[in-house]
């Protein structure tokens, strides 16, 4: 995958009503290693949207291993540390498409170039 072809990557969770303004908090201030990992497994303009109780995240990634990648993403322990902030923030919303994963990926229909 080319840097001027990102892959596009779409996903949501529900976000715990009682545990929003934590959410929102931790989310002020991310934790400087976990973007750090984040660009050097070739994810980028990483965002996150809050509706209501849901949250939707949007990436792009420029790397040639999309699988390997966010498998060094989950293997690196400040960002597993982070995890253990965010996750009890979440509950999943969707069908379980990635067996045990809070965040469920969404099929992109359309993009305009």
């Amino acid at each position: 995958m080319s840097a001027d072809r990102p892959e596009r990557h779409a996903l949501v969770v529900g976000l715990r009503p009682e545990r929003r303004e934590e959410y929102l908090r931790l989310h002020r201030e991310v934790w400087p290693q976990v973007e750090q990992t984040l660009r050097d497994c070739n994810v980028t303009n990483y965002s996150i949207f809050v509706t209501g109780d849901t949250l939707f995240a949007y990436y792009e990634y420029v790397g040639d291993d999309h699988d390997a990648d966010l498998a060094r993403v989950g293997e690196d322990p400040v960002t597993r540390q982070w995890w253990t902030h965010t996750d009890p923030c979440q509950v999943r919303i969707l069908d379980e498409r990635i067996p045990g994963a809070l965040w469920q990926p969404l099929d992109e229909i359309w993009h305009l170039a």
